[in-house]
């Protein structure tokens, strides 16, 4: 299955809506970012740097510097 959980500071396992998620201090922004970009054509590695420059214009704490972790989604 594919499935993206979050593992929170106190230990709670959440699960986000709408299967995206966003952490750290410009999470929310690159969040925000992601839910809108959703409703496009773009892959997944496209919404995420896409969502991730739009943080990084908002919050100050988010830089533009990324190192993305793509995995596949068919190994076993």
């Amino acid at each position: 299955p594919n499935e993206s959980l979050v593992l929170t500071g106190t230990g709670d396992v959440l699960e986000p809506d709408d299967a995206v998620m966003g952490i750290g201090s410009g999470g929310m922004y690159a969040l925000a970012a992601a839910k809108a970009l959703l409703e496009s054509d773009l892959d997944a590695e496209q919404i995420a740097r896409k969502a991730m420059a739009i943080a990084a214009q908002i919050c100050v704490y988010t830089n533009d510097a990324l190192t993305i972790e793509t995995l596949d989604a068919t190994a076993s």
